[in-house]
């Protein structure tokens, strides 16, 4: 190799080099990701009772947000036990996998045949169980096609920025970077058109209206009766007594 070409080389590593440490220093020189709590009261109908209906917000980012890592699917379970699902209100990551053991000394028939994910489960026995993958977003009612009692209720987004309401209907949702994002609310019992309404933009970061009102109290409230996975209503006097 004659000295011409050492030189070079040499120049070569110097200049990658260098060009190594600038990016290093651009990445330490640039200020953290600002983030910040956003928290809110929803505002409910007056004739809900003593009862609070279960109540989920979240944030979809948008824009230079839209950046933030959407939340991995995992693996859950809703059991079925004393002739209850628990818990009753599931949020997951779309793409998870929902185990449903019956953990009940006779036989349950679990199934779902509304917005979100549609499946039937079908007869299974005590000590067994079933496995479903929410394969997208949305929500999904569940229920057992034996017992008209149970139900349970399976919320699958994308984001991991949410917050289950507490029993004042308060809520907070932790370490929401900076940006721009589509607030979206589920409240049990309200029917979609009625959420999809519901549907805004805020603005999340410093100068910024970090507390809001969610304003339900016009919001209609569905039937809470329910039909069995055939479309008929359940018959407590013919149904099988398991």
């Amino acid at each position: 190799m004659n000295l011409s070409t050492v030189r070079g080389t040499l120049a070569c590593k110097v200049a990658i080099y260098a060009l190594t440490l600038g990016v290093a220093a651009a990445y330490a020189q640039r200020p953290p990701q600002q983030e910040t709590e956003f928290s809110g009261h929803v505002e409910l109908p007056k004739n809900v009772g003593g009862h609070m209906p279960a109540t989920v917000v979240w944030l979809n980012p948008v824009g230079e947000a839209s950046r933030i890592e959407p939340s991995h699917p995992g693996r859950f379970t809703l059991v079925q036990k004393n002739k209850m699902f628990s818990p009753h209100l599931l949020v997951i990551p779309a793409g998870s996998i929902v185990f449903f053991p019956n953990a009940d000394p006779f036989f349950h028939d679990v199934f779902s045949l509304f917005n979100g994910k549609r499946f039937d489960l079908g007869l299974y026995e005590a000590g067994t169980s079933k496995e479903v993958v929410f394969s997208r977003e949305g929500v999904s009612y569940i229920f057992c096609n034996i017992h008209p009692e149970m139900s349970a209720v399976v919320l699958a987004i994308s984001t991991p920025l949410y917050a289950i309401a507490d029993s004042s209907e308060q809520f907070a949702i932790h370490h929401v970077p900076a940006g721009e994002y589509e607030l979206h609310v589920w409240i049990e019992g309200t029917p979609q058109p009625s959420l999809d309404r519901m549907t805004s933009r805020v603005r999340v970061g410093s100068g910024s209206m970090n507390n809001i009102v969610v304003d339900a109290t016009n919001a209609p409230r569905a039937d809470e009766k329910h039909l069995n996975k055939f479309g008929r209503p359940y018959d407590r006097e013919t149904k099988p007594a398991y």
